[in-house]
């Protein structure tokens, strides 16, 4: 683990690659699971106001999830998530005409209709972060429905920590950002000159 600022940062996260290949996948991280996508308490209201916007990204049927349960579950650990259809796809998934499933806050975001882009979770993955007492870790998520993105990270030499630059700097800052960029690249180059510890 590297640790930066209020952080914990496993090595993996420099030493794996990754990049989505949602043609061989098909957006499975949406569907497969024990719950939808976590959220962050403040993330809660951010999503309640947004709903409207969403109507037009979501199917009938996720509609009727969200009327019924709410734009949220909470469980007895006061962790909340995104609801989902029949213990499957997320609310906010929806197949597009090639079978697809897309993200309704992404394609609401990029249409310019919001400013949230979607909920910090997914935008790390496949990065999950745990609060311990005094900091928060980040660990890579293994998950074989995600083969083929790590197949196609390897092909094109992009490591996890580039490929979810944009939630990395969301969540923790630029300048966290670049002390990570910092530390890994001095280790990867240490290693390849023999200056392991």
């Amino acid at each position: 683990m590297i640790a930066i600022d209020d952080t914990l940062v496993s090595e993996d996260i420099a030493d794996r690659h990754f990049v989505c290949d949602l043609s061989k996948c098909k957006g499975a991280c949406c569907k497969y699971g024990d719950n939808g996508a976590p959220l962050e308490k403040a993330e809660l209201p951010m999503v309640q106001n947004v709903l409207c916007e969403l109507r037009p990204y979501l199917s009938p049927k996720a509609m009727d999830v969200i009327s019924e349960v709410g734009h949220y579950v909470a469980d007895p650990n006061c962790t909340y998530s995104t609801p989902t259809i029949d213990g499957k796809e997320c609310v906010y998934a929806n197949y597009n005409n090639n079978n697809v499933l897309t993200c309704a806050f992404e394609s609401a975001y990029f249409d310019g209709k919001i400013d949230f882009q979607k909920p910090i979770s997914c935008h790390l993955y496949p990065i999950r972060v745990h609060k311990l007492n005094n900091c928060e870790a980040l660990n890579y998520h293994r998950w074989k429905i995600c083969n083929a993105a790590c197949q196609l990270g390897s092909r094109l030499g992009i490591p996890i920590y580039r490929f979810v630059k944009d939630g990395l700097i969301r969540k923790y800052g630029e300048d966290w950002y670049a002390k990570l960029v910092e530390k890994f690249e001095r280790k990867h180059t240490d290693s390849e000159n023999g200056n392991v510890e």
